[in-house]
């Protein structure tokens, strides 16, 4: 995953002018997150934040830079057989793992690409990356430095697959299969620019240059990530130089930082999207004319408009806007409480007289989690309207909002929950397997909501198995058609993400998703 997002909003302009105190140094960097991880080690990860961070401390075998063209990694070179079902990687020889406290640093080898393999497909092991290599049936050690993935078939693009990270053999607990509760998971050591040198210090996460990186020594010595609560105080510690860079600013808080000379606001288009998520584990939510009707109870384009000054686009369906999988000619349904009403009445429910629609003697009524407790105005404004919207169709909504890891628990973990309000953020490939399909429903998988469709699950399938990008698009197409009309979730929108950060942050380029992939090259 992921990450979640966010609605009338007037921005009033204030004039600051503020001389910060900081005692931070010339060559480090202090940056807000909204939020805080549960893990940070790549495998068990499925939080935006957590990604962010491994693009930090990992690498995988090969890359994808600015030009989105694949290049070496922890492979200098590789070879891909005739048929396209072998990939072999030759692996550099001057890498070494990040030490472990009182450890000498251990040297980088074939077994940690073969263990990292292993240890993610395991059936035990709990990951959203599992699903998408399933096409590899094995790996196979040719040396201490060679190392061959043997295909079940040839895969389109598979060398840009090879970006998951590798982690090491000595670093984990449980050599077998990985945990949430592994001590690995809390202080993971890799093979990037930054290793973790504090996680506990007022909740921040301290990460200090790794001097031995095998590219070359990072400009910044040190990496401070700091987790807010609220996005207006962290847009305020902007402001106010307790930070140095925001990477998801705030809509409301846009103009604001446009005025102020001291920052760069850089946007950068995520191929993500936000949307309310349902649980069909509850019988309310079964037929799919219920979660239609929520889709037509709710001004879309209006709460665009409002909560983020129209800086996004309306979405139809399961895939990102600008990815190539995106079908254009499914539009957005319209607002229409009347229709929503009209789908409520044919799915079995009648209006009782305090409003509130009746199916079988139950009420309408289900809750909305959303995570974290002190919210932005702008999510709060969401979730309401969200609220007002079903109300006035005969649905009733209590808003629960959650501190991140409960709201966590209760969606990945336990399925404690209705409704949803959250985001993806997705790579290149179109690849949305793990949350539609019915094999990754379960707990801490993507399919959080249960949805299970025969003809959905055989799609993805032959989505994944065409070696023909045209076949693999049109398959995609219906895909987004299917999912469009089944509605497992409310699609909202895709917004213009922005990063602000201190105009002293020299070359800063911004991997779209992971976001600082060429930070080791950033400096002051």
């Amino acid at each position: 995953m992921k990450g979640i997002q966010k609605y009338i909003v007037l921005f009033a302009m204030v004039a600051v002018t503020t001389v910060g105190f900081s005692t931070a140094q010339a060559d480090s960097l202090r940056y807000g997150e909204y939020g805080r991880p549960s893990t940070l080690d790549p495998i068990t990860s499925n939080d935006m934040i957590a990604l962010r961070i491994s693009e930090l401390i990992f690498n995988g075998l090969v890359g994808i830079n600015e030009r989105q063209v694949i290049v070496p990694e922890l492979a200098k070179k590789w070879e891909i057989s005739k048929d396209g079902r072998s990939y072999k990687f030759f692996l550099r020889k001057n890498v070494k793992w990040h030490p472990k406290p009182g450890k000498e640093a251990q040297p980088f080898t074939a077994d940690d690409v073969v263990f990292t393999f292993n240890i993610m497909m395991h059936k035990k092991t709990i990951t959203p990356l599992k699903v998408r290599y399933e096409f590899i049936e094995r790996i196979t050690k040719i040396d201490s430095h060679t190392v061959e993935f043997h295909l079940k078939r040839p895969v389109l693009n598979a060398l840009a697959k090879f970006t998951f990270k590798i982690i090491p053999k000595h670093g984990p607990d449980n050599s077998v299969y990985l945990t949430r509760d592994d001590s690995f998971v809390k202080q993971p050591i890799g093979t990037g620019p930054f290793r973790i040198a504090d996680t506990n210090a007022g909740q921040e996460l301290v990460m200090e240059a790794n001097e031995n990186y095998f590219k070359r020594a990072p400009r910044i010595k040190k990496f401070t990530a700091k987790p807010f609560a609220d996005q207006n105080i962290m847009n305020q510690a902007l402001l106010f130089n307790d930070i140095d860079m925001i990477v998801l600013v705030n809509p409301r808080n846009i103009l604001e930082l446009q005025g102020d000379k001291r920052f760069v606001l850089q946007p950068y288009n995520a191929l993500s999207y936000s949307f309310f998520g349902y649980n069909l584990r509850n019988p309310l939510l079964t037929d799919s004319r219920v979660r239609q009707a929520f889709t037509y109870a709710i001004n879309r384009k209006e709460m665009l408009k409002s909560f983020f000054n129209g800086q996004g686009t309306q979405i139809s369906g399961p895939f990102a806007p600008g990815s190539w999988a995106y079908n254009l000619d499914v539009k957005p349904l319209p607002y229409s409480p009347e229709k929503a009403k009209e789908l409520l009445m044919a799915a079995g429910f009648t209006m009782a007289d305090d409003g509130i629609m009746v199916k079988d003697g139950k009420r309408l009524s289900l809750t909305l989690n959303v995570p974290i407790a002190k919210e932005s105005e702008a999510i709060k404004r969401v979730v309401l309207a969200f609220k007002n919207y079903l109300k006035k169709v005969g649905a009733e909504v209590n808003v629960q909002f959650q501190e991140w890891q409960a709201w966590k628990d209760d969606v990945f973990s336990t399925h404690n929950f209705d409704i949803v309000y959250a985001s993806w953020v997705f790579d290149d490939s179109a690849d949305i397997s793990s949350l539609f399909h019915s094999a990754e429903i379960g707990q801490w998988k993507n399919n959080f909501g249960a949805y299970s469709n025969a003809e959905v699950d055989a799609l993805i399938a032959e989505s994944k198995l065409t070696l023909d990008h045209e076949k693999r698009r049109t398959i995609n197409r219906r895909l987004h058609s299917m999912l469009a009309d089944e509605a497992p979730y409310t699609f909202l929108w895709t917004l213009t993400n922005y990063a602000a950060y201190k105009k002293d942050l020299r070359r800063v380029k911004i991997h779209p998703y992971k976001f600082f992939s060429y930070a080791d090259r950033w400096y002051k």
